[in-house]
């Protein structure tokens, strides 16, 4: 089966995500770190900008994992529902490029 220019950029922007994910994961663990440590923080919405340009499933991991921006309500709220919204919008490429 031969990929298609449409499953071939759907890949790459997978790869991509992959990456902002892992970028975001370590920003948090990071954070954590750093906040543990009283050193220099990363501000909040670099954060939230990671988690809404593909990083909020990387995010809501870290969140999860080190308990980190737990009690906040912006990262509360934020991060779950732009992990939502990526995985829809996802969910619809790959059926659009499959079978729309």
């Amino acid at each position: 089966m031969e990929l298609t220019a449409l499953q071939i950029g759907l890949l790459v922007a997978l790869g991509g995500l992959a990456v902002i994910n892992i970028v975001a994961f370590i920003a948090y663990w990071m954070d954590k770190r750093r906040a543990q440590k009283g050193y220099w923080r990363t501000p909040e919405a670099t954060l939230l900008l990671l988690a809404f340009f593909g990083g909020a499933p990387g995010a809501w991991c870290a969140m999860r994992v080190f308990r980190h921006k737990t009690m906040h309500w912006k990262f509360r709220i934020l991060v779950p529902l732009f992990t939502l919204l990526w995985v829809a919008g996802l969910g619809y490429a790959v059926w659009y490029v499959n079978w729309g």
